[in-house]
């Protein structure tokens, strides 16, 4: 009788924990330390699920526990239908209406926003005003990148047609990770940063930078570089703040925020506003649009569907996605983080 009972209460106590990781935020467990990184790699977790699932099969032969296994399988087979499900609702590859490879052309009237995290400036300044003059950027969000690199992309920017203004913030100049540097097409007009360079809020992210950048004019979008930190142990409390702080930031009517969030869509449950397809405040996620949101963009040494997708572009709902794609062809570059690219037009 005990080893039934015994056996009983060990599968609904994995049955719970493999619930929680398909599903955390109904839990409200998706922004607490382990459980937030074990559900930012869905495809890994698949995967394991699906060895674990080989591994049991093949002992079924060998064990008198054939009937626990048996029932050991099913979860496991359950957990894996549920993450693929996932993972296939948000999409990996971009329609065939958008483009997913190469240079994307934007309409009249469309921007182009180009986000890579550069680990510190490593790809260097050719390499991303390469990428950048490509892509036909108008905004260009780049983290961990310094004022010094950001006018170095912006001069070789010039030099191929496409001028830049650059706007930096930096919360020391003691490591390249706490600045973040952004860059605006002056077709879009003349831009102030509005938002503290000291960290935390109310005038900032805590750890690394963000930027926020507002039309002199008053004419045109909020223009926001993110880099929130990463959901380290000690740093968890910065890191749901952080997410906090940047959902504040997109309660505007006319925002584009494009960065690294180091935070995926089940991270930012229950941050929307109630716009229709928002995910974040009232912005949407350009890759979600695109069904291109299981897309992995970190990190780089592992392929792109096997990747987290923490690196964004997002919207308010006065701008829909024409084109995405998350570029692969740049992971030997130096960064460990891919750059995203979107292409936004107005909304009709």
């Amino acid at each position: 009788m005990f080893p039934r009972l015994l056996h009983a209460l060990i599968f609904i106590g994995a049955a719970v924990i493999l619930l929680v990781l398909t599903w955390p935020q109904a839990f409200g467990l998706h922004n607490t330390w382990v459980v937030a990184h074990l559900v930012s790699f869905r495809a890994l977790a698949v995967i394991g699920a699906s060895a674990g699932l080989i591994l049991l099969g093949l002992l079924r032969f060998i064990s008198p526990l054939r009937r626990s296994l048996g029932m050991a399988m099913v979860l496991l087979a359950l957990f894996a239908v549920a993450n693929v499900g996932i993972l296939a609702s948000r999409g990996f590859i971009a329609s065939s209406a958008l483009a997913t490879e190469g240079s994307i052309e934007p309409d009249a009237g469309s921007v182009a926003g180009l986000s890579w995290n550069t680990l510190g400036d490593a790809p260097g300044a050719e390499v991303i005003a390469d990428l950048a003059v490509a892509q036909s950027a108008d905004v260009v969000t780049l983290a961990e990148t310094t004022e010094e690199t950001g006018i170095l992309i912006a001069e070789a920017m010039r030099d191929a047609g496409r001028p830049m203004w650059v706007h930096t913030l930096a919360f020391d100049l003691i490591s390249k990770a706490r600045s973040t540097t952004l860059l605006i097409s002056p077709d879009l007009g003349e831009y102030v940063v509005s938002n503290a360079a000291g960290s935390g809020p109310p005038g900032n992210t805590n750890v690394l930078p963000t930027v926020v950048a507002e039309p002199a004019d008053g004419t045109g979008p909020t223009v926001v570089a993110v880099h929130a930190v990463a959901p380290i142990q000690y740093e968890m409390s910065n890191w749901r703040s952080d997410l906090d702080w940047l959902t504040t930031q997109c309660l505007g009517e006319n925002v584009i925020m494009a960065g690294d969030f180091n935070a995926t869509l089940d991270h930012m449950a229950g941050r929307a506003d109630g716009a229709a397809g928002a995910v974040l405040g009232n912005c949407a996620d350009a890759a979600l649009s695109a069904s291109a949101a299981s897309t992995g963009t970190w990190p780089t040494s592992v392929p792109a569907p096997l990747g987290s997708p923490i690196d964004h572009v997002m919207a308010t709902p006065n701008w829909s996605v024409t084109a995405l794609q998350v570029v692969e062809s740049l992971d030997a570059a130096g960064s460990d983080h891919r750059p995203i690219v979107a292409t936004l037009r107005p909304a009709s």
